[in-house]
């Protein structure tokens, strides 16, 4: 798997750009899947670019789905549940996988899609938000941030009744869920994914120390993504890894960072491209222009 090297000299800098005219280009690396935009190009490498960055994207998860007839079921009866609660993208694509498997694109497009959005989809973060639009729902919440805001936002708004329906991974944060229990809303959470390491970790992370050296700074973007690829990180880095700047996402990857002992130097004010350039920036205290 080739990496996904963005070489500073082919970024477009706009006019209005924070850096536009500084010369020393940071390396940093991002754990995490290559994502296109519209215009072709991950939004993290493009507005890290703007920043006087230059980020390697790589993936450290892949993802297996589970249980997906016993959640094509439920999702077959939008009548039993208040409402639906996705805190990532993953839990959207198990949506799509049901739909394709079970032939139930035309159904879903004719019937069950306006019964969900007669009901709150509930999300955390745009990426998801915008999955969720692609298979005809209305979302709200996105700009919560994380689980915990989201959770804020539906009890500041949710009366009990029936309950909201969860799609979620093995490793789910029990912070939603204990809020909303807390505050007497009925979930229903089902397990539809579990995160695996990404085959290609050791390699791509070999292939990034030999060609770039210590990166600047190296951002995580999950607990499981910190889990699988810190030993190698540690192995390759060596006594430079306290050259190192680390950053998380978002909190409950700050936290899993700390645990190992690793300062945060930096964590996302909201899990968006924008949020992680700003703090990088304020982190690694690139010279001014």
């Amino acid at each position: 798997m080739s990496l996904n090297i963005i070489p500073s000299s082919s970024i477009h800098v706009e006019a209005n750009a924070p850096w536009k005219d500084c010369q020393v280009i940071m390396k940093v690396l991002l754990l995490k899947d290559p994502k296109e935009d519209d215009c072709g190009q991950d939004p993290y490498i493009r507005e890290l670019g703007l920043y006087g960055f230059e980020a390697t994207l790589i993936p450290v998860l892949s993802f297996e789905f589970l249980s997906l007839p016993s959640f094509s079921e439920k999702l077959s009866h939008p009548e039993g549940y208040g409402g639906l609660i996705f805190t990532s993208p993953r839990a959207v694509e198990a949506v799509e996988l049901c739909l394709e498997k079970d032939n139930k694109a035309e159904v879903w497009k004719h019937s069950l899609k306006e019964k969900w959005n007669a009901k709150t989809v509930y999300v955390v973060g745009n990426a998801t938000a915008s999955l969720v639009n692609k298979i005809g729902l209305d979302a709200e919440g996105a700009n919560c941030g994380n689980a915990e805001k989201l959770a804020e936002y539906i009890c500041s708004r949710e009366s009990p009744a029936l309950p909201l329906l969860f799609p979620c991974g093995t490793v789910k944060g029990e912070i939603l869920p204990q809020m909303l229990k807390d505050r007497g809303i009925p979930m229903e959470s089902i397990t539809v994914y579990q995160k695996v390491p990404h085959p290609g970790i050791q390699v791509n992370l070999n292939s990034y120390y030999a060609k770039q050296g210590v990166p600047a700074s190296i951002t995580f973007f999950s607990p499981s993504g910190l889990a699988y690829s810190l030993k190698h990180i540690q192995e390759l880095s060596g006594d430079n890894i306290d050259r190192i700047k680390f950053a998380a996402i978002g909190p409950s990857t700050a936290r899993a960072l700390a645990a190992q002992g690793l300062p945060v130097s930096c964590m996302a004010e909201s899990p968006t491209p924008q949020g992680l350039a700003t703090g990088l920036r304020l982190a690694l205290e690139a010279p001014r222009c």
